[in-house]
Parts: C-alpha cells; sequence; structure tokens
C-alpha cells in the first residue's frame, strides 16, 4: 500500500472549486481542433499527480519530479546504443546481400531478376528496421483515434503548416518507396551486384532513418531529431551521388527523394521550435533523463509507448 503526501500546491488544487478540474491547462495549444500538450505543459503536469503504484524502469516516469534540462548531460550511452545498432543492421545488410550475390552467381548461374531486386528493395525501404535491434516502436494510430496519447501522436505541438496525416502513408507507399525501389534496382541491374558501394549507401540512409524514428518517434527526442533528420538528408544525398555515378537516371530518381526529405527536416525543426523545455529550446542532443534507449531484441524494452 503506497501512502501518498500531498505538498502545499498539490493541497491547494485540491481546496480549488470543481469547476477548473474542466478547464484546459493554460499552455495547451489547440491544433485541427484538438488539445494539444507542449512537453512543458506534461512536465508541470507530472509534478502535480499523485505516485503511480506500479513500477517502471523509465526515466520519465521514474523520474518526474526532476527536469532533465535544468542540467543537461550527454546522453553518452544513448549515442553508443544508437552506434551499436547502426553497426548491427548494417553489418546484417551486407551479410544478407553476400548471401543473395552468392545464390545467383554462384548457385543459381544467373542474374538478379529486375522484379526480383524490385521487391526486394520495396521491402527494405518500408520494413528496415526489422534489421534494426533498437526500440523503434511505430506510433500506435488506435489511440490517436481514441484522443489518447501516445508516441508521435498528440504528444506534442506541431507546426500550423503540418500535412494531412494521409500525406505521409501515401507519400511513402506509392511514391517513396516505389522510387528507392527502382532506383536500386537499377544499381544491380548495372553492377550485377547486390553488394556493392552504392547499395550499401543507400542501406547506411536507411538504417539512419531507423535510428531517427526511434529518437523522435519512440523515445520523443525533440532536440535530437533535429539533427538526427539532418543526418538522413545527408545520407540520401550521398547515396544519390554514389547512384548517378554508376547510372545517372538512378541518381536522379534517388535524389528526387530529397524534396520530400527537405520539407520534413523543416517539419521536425520547426516542431522542436514550438515545442520548448522550461529553460529553453531543447539541448540538440540526448540528454539524460527525458528518455530511455533500450535494444528491443534483448528484452531490455524499457522505452514504452506512454
Amino acid at each position: 500500500m503506497v501512502k501518498l503526501h500531498y505538498g502545499p500546491l498539490a493541497a491547494a488544487l485540491l481546496a480549488a472549486p470543481s469547476a477548473h478540474a474542466f478547464a484546459p491547462p493554460s499552455s495547451t495549444v489547440v491544433v485541427n481542433q484538438q488539445q494539444q500538450y507542449s512537453p512543458l505543459s506534461l512536465y508541470k503536469k507530472q509534478e502535480c499527480s499523485t505516485i503511480p503504484t506500479t513500477t517502471t524502469t523509465s526515466l520519465r516516469s521514474s523520474s518526474s519530479n526532476i527536469n532533465p534540462y535544468t542540467s543537461p548531460e550527454l546522453d553518452t550511452s544513448a549515442l553508443l546504443k544508437y552506434a551499436t545498432a547502426a553497426i548491427t543492421e548494417l553489418t546484417l545488410f551486407a551479410a544478407t546481400f553476400q548471401l543473395l550475390d552468392v545464390a545467383f552467381t554462384n548457385v543459381l548461374d544467373t542474374s538478379v531478376p529486375f522484379p526480383f531486386a524490385f521487391l526486394l528493395f520495396y521491402g527494405c525501404s518500408l520494413k528496415s528496421r526489422v534489421f534494426n535491434p533498437l526500440n523503434n516502436q511505430r506510433p500506435d494510430r488506435s489511440k490517436a483515434v481514441d484522443g489518447e496519447g501516445s508516441s508521435g501522436f498528440k504528444d506534442r505541438v506541431m507546426p500550423s503548416w503540418t500535412p494531412p496525416g494521409v500525406t505521409f502513408p501515401i507519400m511513402w507507399l506509392l511514391i517513396i518507396g516505389p522510387i528507392r525501389a527502382y532506383s536500386a534496382s537499377l544499381i544491380v541491374s548495372s553492377t550485377g551486384s547486390f553488394l556493392c558501394l552504392p547499395i550499401m549507401a543507400f542501406m547506411l540512409h536507411l538504417t539512419i532513418g531507423d535510428i531517427w524514428n526511434t529518437i523522435n518517434n519512440t523515445e520523443k527526442r525533440y532536440g535530437a531529431a533535429v539533427i538526427g533528420v539532418l543526418c538522413v538528408v545527408l545520407s540520401a544525398a550521398n547515396a544519390a551521388n554514389q547512384y548517378f555515378a554508376v547510372d545517372p537516371f538512378a541518381g536522379k530518381l534517388l535524389g528526387g527523394t530529397l524534396i520530400w526529405l527537405c520539407t520534413a527536416a523543416a517539419l521536425i525543426t520547426d516542431t522542436w521550435r514550438l515545442n520548448p523545455s522550461e529553460e529553453g529550446l531543447v539541448p540538440l542532443y540526448p540528454v539524460v533523463g527525458e528518455a530511455e534507449t533500450s535494444f528491443m531484441w534483448f528484452g531490455n524494452n524499457d522505452a514504452e509507448d506512454e
């Protein structure tokens, strides 16, 4: 049995008129006719809430009364885990492509069918995170529909120019995904190999994107997400340049995706600006205490949806 002790602030809130219980916090923002909470309002809300009876290893829950941005400290543990995840994912991609090269060259003694390469790279474009050991759970759309807070939905103030939600799946499934798959297939047709520098440059781009997804959607590190999305853009430009050296048309195709990625980078940067902490803008690096970076594969699933 947990005995709760209320401080002077909590006692004052409990003694306030009941009508105030239905008034929205002053630090909320209404976006698309729905109430949004900034990290500052959520932090203050946590200070006045009762202590939960369930235990959790999440730093956000266990350190609800500590503002990690008062004296921000670089989360070196998170950086180490990001690097480990990147090496793991790239190694698995390289091993898979090496096996495919051996299968088609030595076993089947045939060139890679274009449709096979297209389907493979389309799958990689959409599901590359299966090779990434980080906890990279996608936002729970059902909770968003029900009006509950969930990772990536209704947990941050979004810019007024944010595209409608339906825009994102259309772009990834029908435009970005096919462009990536077709351009990568052209490279494989030109080189006769999956394991080559241009394709691995593309895999680096996907790997960085997967890590960024963990930072932005799962861990909700708004500052680090800005640097992360810039790395996504730069890695796409590098991959397009590598493609261009082999097949100029493939390079131009992949380079076209930079238009969407730069738009996403602007959206993430503006979101960071609109969601300051109590001390001001959130630092552009992972901060100790703002989230817990965990590996999904090894059962250390500390960073769950809140």
